[in-house]
C-alpha cells in the first residue's frame, strides 16, 4: 500500500502538481462536516476562489473518516468487503488549470501504464448530458460505446452543497469477472460486487443559485478521488480490502496479540479492531480525546465498539493499545504524525479500555438480563438502553451491535424520552444554583444543536457555522451593525473562560458580516463569543471563519504555562501545604493565590523568581496526557482549586530534571490536573517578573508576577527609573544603592539634630517667656503653646519638663500645620490621684477634638485648631481642681 500511495503522488509530482500532505481529519475550513471525508475537503476556499497559493495543481494522499452524520460506513465496518471508518482517498487537483482532456489522459496512463491494469477490464460512467467527456474517453482510451454508460441521476453530477460549484462526474469501474456476481453501473445488478468503482473524476464547471438555475464557473477545476484500500486490493489481486498488506498485516496482528490465527475464528472481530485502530489512532494523533459529545464522542464509540469486539474475542486485557507499534510500522512513514504521537495514542487507548473493561462486563450482565425477559424478537426498551449509555457509558449503537447479532432492534423512541428527561433534570438543577435565569436559552441552544467542539488545542483559525445568535436574553434569526451579540458555533477555536484562564477574543467573520468578540464563555457545553457586529450583518446558520487574536491568546497561555511553573517552584520553596487557592491567567499579567500562613521573605521571593525562570530557558516541551484523575493524582499531579473533574483529565507536563520530581513521575518538574492552553515550549513564556506576594486572606497569599513582553517591558521601566536616580545622584548605576544609603544615614543624622534644636528651642520657650510654672490646686503645673514643633516632639519635652518639676503636671499644646497636637504628663508621685489621660480629653474638646490616650503618666491627643489653647489650658486646670 507504500508504494501504492508513493507512485500515485510521484506519478501527478512529475505531472507539475504540488505534492500536498494530507489535511487534517478535523477540517479547519468546512463547518458542516464532522470528519474530513474526501481529498477536496483542505481545498475547498481554492475551488470557491476565496483562497489562493502559489500553485495551481495539487495531489494528495487525504486521511479520512467516515463514522458520523450522513457519511456513516460504521454499522457496516467488519460485514462487508469495503467499509471502512478510516480509509485514504488518493486525489488530484486543479485550480481553473487543466480540465477534462488532460484529468482523463492522466488518469487512464497513471491506470493502465503507471499501475499496469489490464485495459478491457475498465469501463466508465459519464453524466447523460456530458458529451464532451464521452467524446474523450474515446479519443484517450479508445474505449466503445458499450464501456462509456451514461448515468441520468446524481451519481455522476457532484454539488458542493444547495448552491455553489457544481459539475458533471466521470467514474472508472473495474470488472472483476463474471465469477463474481453483479452487473455494470445503470443496471439492477448494479449492487453486485463484479464492477467496483475505483476512482470518481468531478468536473467542476458551473455554479448552481438558488434559482436552481447554473451558469459556467469562471474558473472551471478538476477534484478526483481514488480510494486507495481499493485500488490497493485491485492491484494486490485481491476482492477484499481487508486482504491487502496493510490490514492483513494489523489483523495478524490482533490475532498474535490474542494467541490465535484471525483468518478463520473471529475474522470479523479481527477485521473491526484494525479498521478501528486506524480511525482511533489518526483521530487521537489528530487532536481528538474520547469525550462525551462532539467529535469525541464519536471516537468513543469507535474505540469501544473495537474494544467489544476484542472481548467477544476473549480479551482478558487491553488489546488496543498494543496494536499501535504495528501500525506506526505500516502507516508511520507516510504519516509521520502517527509515530510522533504513539505515546499519546497508547496511552489514550489504553486508558479507554482498562475503564471500559471495568464495566463492560456489567454492563453486558445488564444487557443479558434485560433480554431475558423479553419474548422473541421483540425490541430492547429505550429505557434499558439508556441505562446502559447512562450508567455504564455504552453508547445506543453499541447496544445496538449487541442486539443486532440477537436479531433484536432498539426502542429508539424511548431512548431520546429518556435522555430528555434526564437532560430536563440537569436544566432544573443548573437553574437552582443561583445562575442568571436568562442563561438558561443556553440549555435549548445545546438540545437542539449539541455543545460546542473545541479546536483551540491546537489552532487559533478554523471555520464554525452559526448554530445561535442571543441578544439579552433571546433568540434570534439575525444581528445587524452595532448590536451587542452572543453567539453559538457548532466548533469554535476560541477558548471558554474557566479554570482561571480569561476567555479569548478576536473576530468572526461570514460573507455578509463581521463581529469583534471580547470574550468567550461556556454554559450546558455550548461556547457564548460575546461581542458586537462591526460590519453588515450575521445570520444563523452561515458559515463563518475564526479567528482568535493571537497576541492575545499567545500572552494569555505564557502566563498560563508559568503559573504551572510558579506553583511548583512555591511548592519546592515554602513545602508541600502549598496549594492553589485561585488564579487569574489574563493577557497583562498573572495572578496565582496560594496556601501559606505569612509574607515570603524576599530571599524567598528572589529564589523561586529565579528557578522559575531557570525552567523557562531549559525550554522543555510542554506535554498533554489524557487520563483519569485518580491516575493523575496517584503519578503526583497536582489538582486546580475549585475545579470540578469528569470521568477524564488532561494533565499538563513541563521542566525536566534528574529523579527528584514529585510523585511517581520522578524526572517531570511540574505536573498539573488542567483544560486551558499552554505554550509548546517552555521557552516560549520568555522572561518571568515576580511583583511581589500580599495577603489574599486569611492564610491564602496571592502573588502577581509578568511574563513575556509585558515583564520586559517592566524591566525596561525599573531600568529607566534608576538611571534617572543614577543621574541625579550623579553616580554610575551600580553605585546607586551604597550611594542612597549614605544619603538616608545623612538624612537621618540631620533629622536628630533638628528634633533636638527643637526640643532646646521649645524648652528655652521657643523665643519668648519661658513657660510659667503655676499652682493650681496645690500641684505644679506648666501649661505652654509651642510652634514650631511636631506633635510626636511633645511627648520627649513634656517628660523634660516633669523632670524640671519633681513633682506636678504638664500640658503642651503645638500649632503643626494648623492643626493642634496635645500632650500632658503627671509625675509619678500624683498619677494615682491625677491622670494625664484626663487632662489631654479636657483639653481636646476646646481644641475641637474629641478623646485622646495613653497612660496616666503620659497621654497624646489632636484637635482641629491651636486657636482655642488658652481654654484649653483653663479645662485642664479645672480638671486639676476637681
Amino acid at each position: 500500500m507504500n508504494e501504492i500511495r508513493s507512485t500515485f503522488l510521484s506519478y501527478f509530482g512529475k505531472q507539475g502538481h504540488a505534492i500536498e500532505p494530507s489535511g487534517p481529519l478535523v477540517p479547519r475550513n468546512d463547518p458542516t462536516l464532522m470528519f474530513a471525508n474526501s481529498g477536496m475537503v483542505q481545498f475547498k476556499n481554492l475551488f470557491t476562489g476565496v483562497e489562493t497559493r502559489d500553485y495551481v495543481r495539487a495531489t494528495t494522499a487525504q486521511k479520512c473518516v467516515r463514522a458520523g452524520g450522513k457519511h456513516n460506513d460504521l454499522d457496516n465496518v467488519g460485514y462487508t468487503a469495503r467499509h471502512h471508518t478510516f480509509f485514504e482517498m488518493l486525489g488530484n487537483f486543479s485550480f481553473g488549470d487543466y480540465f477534462k482532456a488532460e484529468a482523463i489522459a492522466f488518469a487512464w496512463e497513471l491506470l493502465t501504464k503507471e499501475f499496469g491494469i489490464d485495459a478491457s477490464r475498465l469501463l466508465v460512467t459519464v453524466y447523460h448530458t456530458d458529451d464532451e467527456a464521452a467524446e474523450i474517453w474515446k479519443k484517450v482510451a479508445g474505449l466503445p460505446d458499450d464501456r462509456i454508460i451514461r448515468i441520468a441521476t446524481d451519481d455522476n453530477f457532484w454539488r458542493m452543497g444547495p448552491t455553489g460549484p457544481c459539475g458533471p462526474c466521470t467514474e472508472i469501474f473495474y470488472d472483476h469477472g463474471d465469477h463474481i456476481p453483479g452487473g455494470p453501473p445503470g443496471t439492477p445488478e448494479e449492487d453486485g460486487d463484479r464492477f467496483i468503482e475505483i476512482w470518481n473524476i468531478v468536473f467542476m464547471q458551473n455554479e448552481q443559485f438558488e434559482d436552481d438555475t447554473m451558469k459556467p464557473l469562471a474558473m472551471q477545476s478538476i477534484d478526483t478521488g481514488m480510494g486507495l484500500e481499493r485500488i490497493g486490493a485491485l492491484l494486490q489481486g485481491q476482492h477484499d480490502n481487508y486482504e491487502t498488506d496493510t490490514m492483513r498485516a494489523l489483523i495478524e496482528a490482533s490475532g498474535n496479540a490474542l494467541h490465535m490465527d484471525p483468518f478463520t475464528s473471529g475474522n470479523v472481530h479481527h477485521r473491526v479492531i484494525a479498521d478501528h485502530l486506524r480511525s482511533t489512532s489518526f483521530l487521537i494523533a489528530d487532536g481528538v480525546m474520547p469525550s462525551n459529545d462532539g467529535r469525541g464522542y464519536v471516537l468513543r464509540r469507535i474505540m469501544r465498539r473495537a474494544m467489544r469486539h476484542a472481548h467477544l474475542l476473549g480479551a482478558k486485557d487491553p488489546l488496543m493499545h498494543q496494536l499501535v507499534p504495528a501500525l506506526v510500522s505500516q502507516m508511520g512513514s507516510a504519516y509521520p504524525e502517527l509515530g510522533q504521537a504513539q505515546a499519546l495514542i497508547t496511552e489514550t487507548l489504553m486508558l479507554e479500555e482498562t475503564r471500559f473493561k471495568q464495566t463492560l462486563e456489567r454492563g453486558l450482565k445488564l444487557l443479558e438480563d434485560e433480554v431475558s425477559t423479553l419474548e422473541d424478537g421483540a425490541a430492547l426498551p429505550g429505557a434499558a438502553a439508556f441505562k446502559l449509555y447512562d450508567t455504564y457509558g455504552f453508547p445506543l449503537d453499541l447496544t445496538q451491535d449487541a442486539l443486532r447479532e440477537q436479531g433484536r432492534s432498539v426502542d429508539t423512541d424511548g431512548f431520546d424520552s429518556a435522555m430528555a428527561e434526564q437532560k430536563a433534570k440537569a436544566r432544573a438543577a443548573w437553574s437552582g444554583s443561583g445562575e442568571a435565569a436568562d442563561a438558561t436559552v443556553w440549555f435549548d441552544v445545546a438540545d437542539k444543536h449539541g455543545t460546542t467542539d473545541f479546536l483551540g488545542y491546537d489552532t487559533e483559525t478554523a471555520e464554525g457555522q452559526i448554530a445561535a445568535i442571543v441578544q439579552g436574553s433571546d433568540l434570534t434569526a439575525k444581528a445587524g451593525k452595532g448590536d451587542s451579540v452572543q453567539i453559538a458555533l457548532n466548533q469554535t477555536p476560541f477558548y471558554a473562560e474557566s479554570g482561571g484562564q480569561v476567555g479569548d477574543s478576536g473576530t468572526i467573520r461570514t460573507e455578509t458580516g463581521r463581529v469583534e468578540i471580547t470574550d468567550t464563555r461556556k454554559t450546558a457545553g455550548v461556547f457564548s463569543h460575546i461581542g458586537k457586529v462591526l460590519e453588515g450583518e450575521v445570520e444563523v446558520g452561515q458559515a463563518a471563519v475564526l479567528e482568535v487574536d493571537h497576541n492575545r491568546r499567545t500572552a494569555i497561555r505564557a502566563n498560563h504555562s508559568a503559573t504551572h511553573l510558579l506553583h511548583e517552584a512555591l511548592r519546592g520553596a515554602l513545602g508541600d501545604h502549598v496549594s492553589q487557592r485561585g488564579s487569574l491567567n489574563a493577557a497583562d499579567r498573572l495572578r496565582f493565590d496560594f496556601s501559606h500562613a505569612k509574607a515570603l521573605s524576599s530571599d524567598e521571593l528572589s529564589g523561586v523568581e529565579r528557578e522559575v525562570n531557570d525552567y523557562i530557558r531549559q525550554n522543555t516541551p510542554v506535554e498533554t496526557r489524557i487520563m483519569t484523575p485518580d491516575d493523575a493524582r496517584g503519578l503526583g499531579a497536582q489538582a486546580l482549586f475549585g475545579e470540578k473533574y469528569g470521568d477524564e483529565v488532561r494533565v499538563v507536563s513541563m521542566g525536566r530534571q534528574d529523579g527528584s520530581g514529585k510523585g511517581t513521575d520522578k524526572s517531570t518538574y511540574s505536573l498539573e490536573l488542567c483544560g486551558g492552553t499552554h505554550v509548546r515550549q517552555t521557552g516560549d513564556i520568555g522572561a518571568f517578573v515576580l511583583l511581589g506576594d500580599s495577603a489574599s486572606s486569611a492564610g491564602v497569599r496571592r502573588i502577581e508576577a509578568l511574563t513575556g513582553a509585558e515583564a520586559l517591558n517592566w524591566l525596561r521601566d525599573q531600568q529607566a527609573a534608576l538611571s534617572r536616580v543614577a543621574e541625579t545622584l550623579k553616580s554610575a548605576t551600580t553605585d546607586v544603592p551604597e550611594r542612597v544609603r549614605a544619603l538616608m544615614d545623612e538624612r537621618k543624622a540631620l533629622s536628630n539634630e533638628v528634633a533636638q534644636l527643637r526640643r532646646e528651642l521649645a524648652m528655652s520657650g521657643g523665643g519668648s517667656a519661658a513657660p510659667d510654672v503655676r499652682e493650681v490646686n496645690g500641684v505644679k503645673f506648666i501649661a505652654q503653646v509651642l510652634s514650631g514643633v511636631t506633635g510626636k516632639d511633645l511627648p520627649a519635652l513634656v517628660d523634660e519638663h516633669k523632670s524640671q518639676l519633681g513633682s506636678g503636671a504638664v500640658l503642651l499644646i503645638a500649632d503643626a500645620g494648623g492643626k493642634a497636637a496635645v500632650a500632658a504628663g503627671v509625675t509619678d508621685d500624683l498619677k494615682d490621684n491625677l491622670s494625664a489621660v484626663d487632662l489631654v480629653k479636657a483639653a481636646v474638646a476646646e481644641l475641637g477634638g474629641k478623646g485622646g490616650g495613653g497612660r496616666p503618666d503620659m497621654a497624646q491627643g489632636g484637635g482641629k485648631s491651636a486657636d482655642n489653647a488658652e481654654a484649653a489650658i483653663a479645662a485642664a486646670e479645672n480638671t486639676i481642681k476637681g
